[in-house]
């Protein structure tokens, strides 16, 4: 590839004198120029190879998050020497980079001096998120500690990258690739496409975040969120079955709610045509398995909460109850239940009023949260013990705990949402 401009050379080059926003501005904006000026499966390896040379560090790296949010990939490797590493995978849990993204800044280890008395290599590892979506860590070792200016661009570079990522995944496998410890099977794709971009939106008014445990045989879970000018929508959904089946009914029940939604239609129409969607696919031979019965069918909830008031609105179709953290206890709340969506004869959907206030945390979740024995394992303790977590690690917290309860072999699907509403 060939080398960055004058002008951007000058940009990139760091100087001894304080920094100000203009030259913060430059800097980042001469990076992203050649980030984007390179190929889709390159632009990370070139980001990596500016700070490299602008920052004289040994060795730069990005970890991208996986698909369970548990461990870390090395998606690529930049020593100064030169070289390619092959994928690492790290565990997240009581590492440094698991405090990195837990806290969202950075952190700076400097090594021991050596016997001469200089000043021991550093490492400075800073999170790469956008909205609190933790896509992964920005790594770098230098020769010395840095300064504040240093820390400071590093910081920047670690955000850019995160844009970086979101931009060029549309256009590469790669980030995808690296996010995979094992291969999915069929079901497991369609139902991972189903899934929002980013499992987390913190958007200052409130911070909404999802988590997934499939079984090994796909249960049909999904979630969904999507933000408009004037309002939030969140849904939650369980098709019946599992494997293929199962995710082909959740892609109808996952559609149609978006179609609707994106054509202007109100919650209870988006339920209707959820419901037509399902109904229809059943009348075209497809039925559930023997052991869910013989007719097709998806339980699920619709929300949509106005971003000025607060008012819920809120459609149950034959879900399991939402609960509520509310001034240090959890509540399950009790709605109307009106019946899963595909089930006829159906008497239509009821849009109900959620009682959400200024500082509430709403879960919703799938029976497979319920798991093994379809009870309560500890969940609502659970919820009110993590009440000062970020959503994030909340349902991160939540999952892991079916995963022990089940001896990490949950029979369903374990899904939940979790909205914070500070209002």
């Amino acid at each position: 590839m060939p080398g960055p401009s004058r002008q951007i050379r000058q940009a990139l080059t760091p100087t001894r004198e304080a920094p100000n926003a203009a030259d913060a501005q430059a800097w980042l904006g001469g990076l992203l120029t050649l980030v984007e000026a390179a190929p889709p499966t390159q632009s990370v390896a070139v980001l990596a190879r500016v700070l490299d040379e602008q920052m004289a560090a040994v060795e730069v790296s990005f970890l991208i998050t996986d698909l369970g949010g548990k461990a870390l990939v090395r998606l690529t490797r930049a020593p100064a020497e030169g070289g390619r590493g092959r994928p690492e995978r790290i565990e997240l849990l009581g590492t440094v980079y698991d405090q990195v993204i837990r806290s969202q800044h950075v952190r700076v280890e400097v090594g021991d001096r050596t016997r001469e008395g200089r000043a021991g290599p550093a490492r400075v590892i800073a999170p790469v998120a956008d909205r609190g979506d933790a896509i992964g860590v920005l790594e770098l070792t230098l020769p010395a500690a840095p300064d504040r200016q240093t820390v400071e661009r590093i910081a920047e570079a670690a955000h850019a990258l995160a844009y970086v990522v979101i931009v060029n995944r549309r256009f590469t496998d790669l980030y995808e690739w690296s996010r995979r410890t094992t291969r999915l099977s069929l079901a497991a794709e369609i139902q991972h496409r189903l899934l929002p971009d980013s499992f987390t939106c913190d958007a200052g008014r409130f911070v909404v975040a999802g988590a997934l445990e499939p079984a090994h045989d796909i249960g049909g879970d999904t979630f969904d969120y999507t933000l408009d000018r004037d309002a939030l929508y969140l849904s939650l959904t369980d098709a019946m079955g599992h494997d293929v089946q199962a995710a082909l009914l959740a892609t109808l029940v996952v559609g149609s709610p978006r179609n609707a939604r994106r054509a202007g239609a109100g919650l209870g129409a988006q339920a209707e045509d959820a419901h037509r969607a399902v109904a229809h696919y059943a009348d075209q031979g497809h039925q559930a398995p023997a052991d869910h019965g013989s007719q097709a069918m998806v339980t699920g909830q619709l929300l949509r909460v106005a971003l000025d008031t607060g008012h819920a609105a809120f459609v149950n179709a034959g879900h399991v109850w939402p609960l509520r953290l509310r001034d240090g206890k959890v509540e399950e709340l009790v709605p109307l239940i009106d019946f899963p969506f595909g089930v006829t004869p159906n008497p239509g959907y009821r849009v109900q009023s959620l009682d959400l206030r200024p500082g509430d945390r709403l879960v919703l979740l799938t029976d497979g949260m319920l798991e093994p024995n379809g009870t309560d394992f500890g969940l609502r303790r659970l919820i009110e013990k993590t009440a000062g977590w970020h959503p994030r690690e909340a349902v991160c917290a939540y999952t892991e705990a079916i995963l022990q309860a089940t001896g990490h072999d949950p029979r369903d699907d374990a899904t939940v949402l979790c909205l914070d509403w500070p209002g």
